[in-house]
C-alpha cells in the first residue's frame, strides 16, 4: 500500500497540497514554542557573584503542599521576589567545624568550608526554612535576567502551549479529513475492486503520514526561521538577555514533526472509515451522493459537547476572577469543538432559513445554492467549522490584550487622586514623606513601596502585586472604589484586596487571610476591604512597616513643584499613567505575539480549507453548465452559496467569541460590555468575508475557464 501511496502522490499532488501547507505551518508554530520552552527547562544558570563559594544559602522559593482529591500530596515550588536569610543564620553557620570563611548580607550567605561542614550547613538550612546550593547549583542562589527569563519561557509555554496544540488538532484534523472526502470515488473504486477495508484504511494512513514527513521539509526551516527572528525579538525588547542559552532545535524539531505526523494518521484513520466499510458492490454508487445526515454518533458527541459548553456558560456568568477566566477560555474551544461536530445539521438548518432571502436575491441562481446548500449540508461541513474557528479567535483572543491594557490604564488615571508624585532612582526615606507634608501647597502625601506577596490561589500559590502605603491620608491620595469593607481599619496585621483576589484565593471581609511576604516570610492579616481597581494598584494593599519609598503621591494646590523639586524628581499624574503605559505595551507584545499566531493559524486554515473546497467542484460545475446553466448563473449561484455559509458561519462565530470576550472581561474587571478598538469587529468580519470571497471566486473562475465536456470528465 506504501507504493501505492507514493503513486497516487505522484499524479495528484494537488490532493494533498492544503494537507502538506497545514502541516507544514503546524509544525513550525510548534518547534519554536518547543525551543523556547526546552531552552528554559535546560537552563542551569552559571554562579558570577558566588563563584569562590563552596556553598550558598539562600531563599529563593518557598514549598507549597496542596492535597488532591484523591488524598495525594502535591508539593510545588513558588519563586520569592525578595527572598532573605534569618538573622543569626550566619553566626550558626561560621560555629560550623570545617567552615573556613562565610560572606553574609541579607539576601545570601556564602560559605566556603570542608565537605563534611557542607553537610551541617544543609541541615541548618532546612531547619531554619530556607535552602543550600552547592557545586553546580550556585547559580539558582543569584538572581539574574536570565533566570527571570527562564520562568517567562516557561510560563508562555505552559500558558500557550495547549491551546497551540488543540488548535493545530483543529485545524490539521479538519484538512486531512477534506482531502480524504475529496478521494473517496478513489477510494471507493478500490472497493469495488475488492480492496479489504484494511488495505483501504491503510492506504489513506500511508498517505497522510508520506504528507506528514514531506511537510518537515517545510516546517523545519520555517521553525529555524521563525525561533530566530522570535529570539532577535525577545532580546530587542528585554525579555530576554543576549546571553540566555538557546536549546539545540533537533529535539524540538523531531518533537513537533512527530505531533503533527501523529494528529494526521489519527485524522486519517477516521476520515476513512465509511469508505473503507462500504460493501464492494455498492461502493460505487453508495459514494455517488452525499448521505443525507452525519452519523449518530457524531450528532450525540455534538449536542454532548454543546451542553458542555453552556454549562461552562452558566458556570463562568457565576464566578469571577481566574476561574472565570480559565472557564471561559475552555468553553471557546468547547463551543468550536460542538460547531465542528454539529456542523451538517447547522449547515442544513441554515439552507432551510435562507433559502426564500437567496431566492428572492439571486432568482434561479438563489434557487440552485439553496438546494446545493441543503444537499451538501455535510460536504460545507469542514468550510464552516474553519470559518467559525477563525472568526471565534479572531474575536475574543485578539481583542483580551487590548481590554486588559485599557482596564489597567483607566483604572490607574480613575483611581489616582493625587496630582503629582516623588520619586528617586534608590528610593525615597521614610522621612521625606513627613517633609513632603510640611511642604506648602501640599495637601495630602503618602508614601508607597511597590512589591509582591505570594497567596494561595485554588490548589496552588503564586505571587501577586501589593502596594504597602501609608494609610492616613490613603484616601486623599488614592481612590481603589472600595466595594465591601473599608480602608479605614488597614492597620496593622490587616489587608484589603482587590476583588479579582478575594474570588481567586475565596477570601471575604474578615477573613483571615494567609500568605507569605516578599522575603518568605509566613505571615496572617484580616482582610477589611475588597476593592475593584486590582489591575490599576495591585491585588494587595498593605500597611506601610519599613524600607525605601518608591514613590510619594502627591495631592498639592498646583503651587508645590518648586518646593518639592528639592525632595526628589517631580513627576505629574499624566507621567505616570503614561509610563504604566508603556511598560504595559512592552510586556504585551509576548501575548500579542502568541495570539497574533494563533489567529493567523486557523485564518490559514479556513482560506486553506475554502480553496480546497472550491477546486473540487469541477465535475458538479461542469455537469451543471452542460444542463445548460450559464456561466453567469453558475458564479452567482457560487456567490449566492458563500453568502449563506458566510452568514451562518459569521453568525454562529460572532456569539461564540462575543460570549468568550464578556466572560473574560467580566472576570478580569468586573465590566461586562468589554471594549472593542475603533474598526475592530469590522476587520475581523471584514477580514473573514474577503478571506472567504477570495479563496472561493478565483479557484472557481479558474473552474469555469475549463470547457464544461473535458472539465466533467476530469478525475477529482
Amino acid at each position: 500500500m506504501m507504493k501505492l501511496a507514493l503513486r497516487l502522490l505522484r499524479q495528484r499532488p494537488g490532493t494533498s497540497l492544503a494537507t502538506l501547507v497545514a502541516l507544514a505551518g503546524g509544525v513550525m508554530i510548534l518547534m519554536s514554542l518547543a525551543v523556547f520552552v526546552e531552552s528554559g527547562l535546560r537552563y542551569q544558570p552559571e554562579p558570577q557573584k558566588y563563584a569562590a563559594a563552596d556553598v550558598v544559602v539562600a531563599h529563593r522559593h518557598i514549598e507549597i503542599s496542596t492535597k488532591e482529591f484523591d488524598g495525594e500530596v502535591i508539593v510545588s515550588q513558588v519563586p520569592l521576589p525578595e527572598g532573605k536569610v534569618p538573622a543569626g543564620l550566619a553566626d550558626k553557620i561560621r560555629a560550623v567545624p570545617g567552615v573556613t570563611d562565610v560572606q553574609a548580607d541579607p539576601q545570601a550567605v556564602a560559605v566556603k568550608a570542608s565537605p563534611e561542614a557542607i553537610k551541617q550547613i544543609d541541615a541548618l538550612a532546612e531547619e531554619a526554612g530556607v535552602e543550600a546550593y552547592a557545586g553546580a547549583e550556585r547559580g539558582w542562589a543569584e538572581g539574574s535576567s536570565s533566570i527571570e527569563a527562564r520562568s517567562l519561557l516557561l510560563e508562555a509555554g505552559g500558558a500557550f502551549g495547549g491551546y497551540v496544540v488543540m488548535l493545530i488538532v483543529f485545524v490539521v484534523a479538519g484538512t486531512v479529513g477534506l482531502s480524504v472526502r475529496h478521494r473517496r470515488r478513489d477510494l471507493a473504486l478500490l472497493r469495488a475492486v475488492a480492496a479489504t477495508p484494511r488495505q483501504v484504511r491503510t492506504l489513506v494512513v500511508a498517505e497522510a503520514a508520506v504528507v506528514g514527513l514531506a511537510s518537515a521539509v517545510i516546517g523545519v526551516p520555517a521553525g529555524l526561521w521563525a525561533t530566530a527572528w522570535t529570539h532577535d525579538e525577545l532580546v530587542t525588547r528585554g525579555f530576554l538577555p543576549e546571553s540566555f542559552p538557546i536549546a539545540d532545535p533537533a529535539l524540538a524539531a523531531a518533537v513537533a514533526v512527530l505531533t503533527t505526523l501523529l494528529i494526521a494518521v489519527g485524522a486519517a484513520r477516521i476520515a476513512a472509515r465509511r469508505v473503507a466499510k462500504i460493501r464492494p458492490a455498492e461502493a460505487l454508487g453508495e459514494i455517488a451522493v452525499e448521505p443525507p445526515r452525519g452519523g449518530r454518533v457524531r450528532l450525540a458527541f455534538g449536542l454532548f459537547t454543546l451542553a458542555g459548553a453552556g454549562t461552562s456558560t452558566f458556570f463562568t456568568a457565576g464566578t469571577t476572577g481566574t476561574t472565570a477566566m480559565a472557564a471561559a477560555v475552555g468553553m471557546l474551544y468547547l463551543f468550536v469543538m460542538a460547531v465542528a461536530l454539529l456542523a451538517p445539521w447547522i449547515n442544513a438548518f441554515a439552507a432551510r432559513l435562507l433559502a426564500p432571502v437567496l431566492r428572492t436575491v439571486w432568482g434561479v441562481s438563489g434557487e440552485l445554492a439553496a438546494a446545493n446548500l441543503r444537499a451538501n449540508a455535510r460536504g460545507m461541513a469542514a468550510v464552516l467549522s474553519a470559518l467559525v474557528l477563525s472568526v471565534g479567535f479572531g474575536g475574543s483572543v485578539w481583542f483580551l490584550q487590548d481590554n486588559l491594557q485599557r482596564q489597567t490604564i483607566t483604572q490607574s488615571q480613575d483611581g489616582l487622586l493625587a496630582d503629582r508624585a516623588v520619586t528617586a532612582p534608590e528610593g525615597l526615606p521614610a522621612s521625606t514623606a513627613d517633609r513632603v507634608r510640611r511642604t506648602g501647597g501640599v495637601q495630602a502625601a503618602t508614601g508607597v513601596q511597590h512589591t509582591s506577596v505570594v497567596a494561595r490561589i485554588f490548589d496552588g500559590a503564586e505571587p501577586v502585586v501589593a502596594r504597602a502605603v501609608e494609610p492616613a491620608q490613603l484616601a486623599s491620595t488614592m481612590d481603589l472604589k472600595v466595594r465591601e469593607g473599608s480602608l479605614a481599619g488597614l492597620t496593622g496585621d490587616t489587608i484589603a484586596v482587590s476583588a479579582l483576589q478575594a474570588s481567586s484565593s475565596g477570601w471575604k471581609v474578615g477573613d483571615v487571610a494567609e500568605m507569605w511576604l516578599a522575603d518568605g516570610t509566613p505571615v496572617k492579616r484580616t482582610v477589611v476591604a475588597i476593592y475593584d481597581r486590582g489591575l490599576g494598584f495591585g491585588d494587595v494593599v498593605m500597611p506601610y512597616v519599613s524600607g525605601p519609598y518608591d514613590e510619594i503621591l502627591v495631592r498639592t494646590d498646583g503651587h508645590a513643584d518648586r518646593a518639592l523639586a528639592s525632595l526628589g524628581q517631580v513627576r505629574t499624574a499624566g507621567e505616570l499613567t503614561g509610563q504604566l503605559s508603556r511598560d504595559l505595551a512592552i510586556s504585551a507584545w509576548l501575548n500579542k505575539l502568541l495570539i497574533t499566531v494563533m489567529v493567523a493559524y486557523a485564518a490559514l486554515a479556513a482560506g486553506n480549507t475554502m480553496v480546497m473546497a472550491a477546486l473540487a467542484r469541477g465535475r458538479e460545475l461542469a455537469v451543471l453548465r452542460l444542463a445548460g446553466v450559464t456561466r453567469r448563473q453558475v458564479r452567482r449561484m457560487v456567490n449566492a452559496e458563500q453568502v449563506g455559509l458566510l452568514g451562518a458561519a459569521l453568525t454562529v462565530g460572532v456569539v461564540i467569541a462575543g460570549m468568550t470576550l464578556v466572560a473574560v472581561v467580566r472576570a478580569l474587571t468586573g465590566t461586562l460590555v468589554p471594549y472593542v478598538p475603533p474598526l475592530g469587529w469590522v476587520v475581523v468580519l471584514g477580514g473573514a468575508t474577503a478571506l472567504a470571497l477570495v479563496t472561493t471566486i478565483l479557484p472557481v473562475s479558474r473552474l469555469l475557464r475549463i470547457p464544461p465536456v473535458r472539465a466533467a470528465g476530469t478525475k477529482e
